[in-house]
């Protein structure tokens, strides 16, 4: 039988836990295929369809879930369970096969036990099945859920690209590894681990493997979702990264071989055709929008009725390790205080453990008209983003964020510590220059938020011309900053810089520009 051969064009093999849609022509169940946890299920989409749209040889991997792919598949007619089987052979969709993903109703388990034999089985199918049928020539995985496939694949000569979306990491032994049905002996020598093992032997049995820290070290190629949060961590930063991940993220960035490439809204978020508003606007009606959204707002969650009261939404998870909400609760007695004769407003929707503390500052302070703390709820973040006039988001680390990119395209200007990907995306509004998009404070303290509040309260109190002129052109320039076609052009020139050559025709477009024009960080090495 005749050894197959390799497609003339470079073949992509994007590896992904989860994704919000794919393009039809991918295959014929593509667009029942989603299944998403977060900001990684849009980057992928977005990448994915771009890369298929130009007419790359692009394939995704990624687990089949058929309850979340099919909602109660019990009742699906005989016929339907035949095609949805038959997901054609030559399709550019891969699914990964085991009952552990069958019967999900979420792609992430909050058992610590579970998510690790999740994992561990996604990269066995991977390992063991997909990358032997598909041959890729590039493949590009995305954070400790994927972690042993770049030790793979250097040991296989296939190229890399290593996504982190954050900096958590996983330990697990070669024994468990090889247990999931994983022949780790053939690549344990492009893992990291927590100690220098003294053969493999003793690798198996004595010494964890560290996996976001092994794909970070085995891969060609690595990116964080931020240019400002790679250099953060490059630099020192941050006590939650832990030392191995520093370590080897400073050696890929050292080496020239790591980038910074953010992440952008879902293209749901649009303020003209978004369904969860009262009334949907544009630029050029968003004054009376947001009037009209407000006013919804204010009834639903049961504030004072005043079109004219500034609100502050604060739509982050209330955790007290990132994402500052300590610093709202020392500040929110005074700040109501200090605006009262404005009717100032401060509406959380969100969870998390610092949410009691807000509750007992509400009712000890009779606050109830001023200040709303309610669960989150997809809907009504998306009313309050389009109500809202600032939306606050003072995190003490930040990897990408995606609140503060989706805020100026509803014309709510967000109001930020500066890390991260905050850092990169919100840019100090400049009435006289005409430039920035929100407020920024540098120092992690109460102080330094509050005055980055009173900030946004001056401009609140200019002319209503001025305040309408800046919000429009926020509002343009949010549109054109922060979209997924930005995004996946960015990942398509890394690509291109690690293989050598293009994965498509320059004349398909203008989406695909000069390597030099679009590089983020550093000239790419292989």
């Amino acid at each position: 039988m005749p050894a197959k051969t390799k497609p003339a064009k470079p073949r992509i093999l994007i590896v992904t836990p989860e994704i919000t849609y794919l393009p039809s022509g991918m295959g014929n169940m593509a667009q029942r295929m989603s299944a998403k946890a977060g900001g990684l299920a849009d980057v992928s989409a977005s990448l994915v369809s771009a890369l298929f749209e130009l007419g790359a040889d692009v394939h995704v991997a990624m687990p089949n879930y058929r309850r979340m792919f099919h909602g109660d598949i019990f009742s699906l007619h005989e016929k339907e369970l035949r095609k949805y089987h038959e997901v054609l052979p030559e399709a550019h969709i891969h699914l990964a096969e085991d009952r552990i993903f069958y019967y999900r109703d979420e792609v992430y388990s909050n058992h610590s036990d579970e998510s690790m034999r999740i994992a561990l089985v996604f990269q066995r199918e991977l390992i063991n099945h997909i990358v032997p049928r598909v041959m890729p020539d590039l493949i590009h995985c995305n954070d400790w859920m994927t972690a042993l496939i770049p030790a793979m694949a250097r040991r296989r000569g296939i190229k890399c690209l290593f996504t982190v979306h954050n900096i958590h990491t996983r330990q697990v032994s070669l024994a468990r590894v090889e247990e999931a049905g994983i022949d780790a002996a053939e690549f344990w020598m492009n893992l990291y681990f927590t100690g220098p093992p003294a053969n493999y032997d003793h690798a198996r049995s004595h010494v964890p493997v560290d996996l976001l820290t092994s794909g970070i070290f085995a891969a060609h190629y690595i990116n964080t979702v931020s240019p400002r949060f790679l250099w953060e961590i490059v630099e020192g930063w941050h006590s939650v990264v832990p030392d191995s991940v520093r370590a080897e993220l400073r050696a890929k960035y050292a080496a020239g071989c790591s980038a910074g490439i953010l992440n952008a809204p879902d293209v749901s978020y649009n303020p003209l055709t978004d369904d969860a508003l009262a009334r949907n606007f544009g630029v050029a009606d968003f004054a009376e929008g947001k009037a009209a959204n407000k006013l919804a707002l204010q009834r639903e969650l049961q504030l004072k009725q005043d079109v004219n009261a500034p609100i502050f939404f604060w739509p982050s998870r209330l955790d007290p390790v990132q994402k500052g909400p300590q610093l709202l609760t020392e500040i929110l007695h005074s700040l109501i205080s200090d605006y009262w004769d404005q009717d100032l407003q401060v509406v959380i929707v969100a969870n998390g453990p610092h949410q009691h503390w807000i509750d007992k500052i509400v009712s000890a302070f009779d606050l109830r008209e001023r200040v709303a703390i309610v669960d989150f709820e997809e809907r009504l973040s998306r009313l309050a983003y389009a109500a809202s006039d600032f939306m606050l988001m003072p995190s003490l680390f930040e990897p990408c964020g995606l609140p503060q990119m989706t805020s100026p395209l509803y014309g709510s200007l967000p109001v930020v510590h500066s890390t991260g990907g905050l850092y990169d995306t919100v840019h100090p509004l400049d009435v006289e220059g005409s430039t920035g998009n929100g407020f920024r404070f540098d120092h992690y303290n109460a102080g330094a938020f509050r005055w980055a509040i009173d900030q946004a309260m001056e401009f609140y109190a200019r002319p209503q011309e001025i305040r309408d002129r800046e919000i429009r052109r926020v509002m343009i320039e949010s549109e054109q900053e922060f979209s997924h076609k930005e995004v996946a052009r960015r990942y398509i020139n890394i690509y291109e810089e690690m293989l050598a050559r293009p994965l498509v025709e320059k004349e398909s477009g203008e989406f695909i520009k000069s390597i030099a024009e679009s590089l983020v960080e550093n000239p790419v090495k292989a």
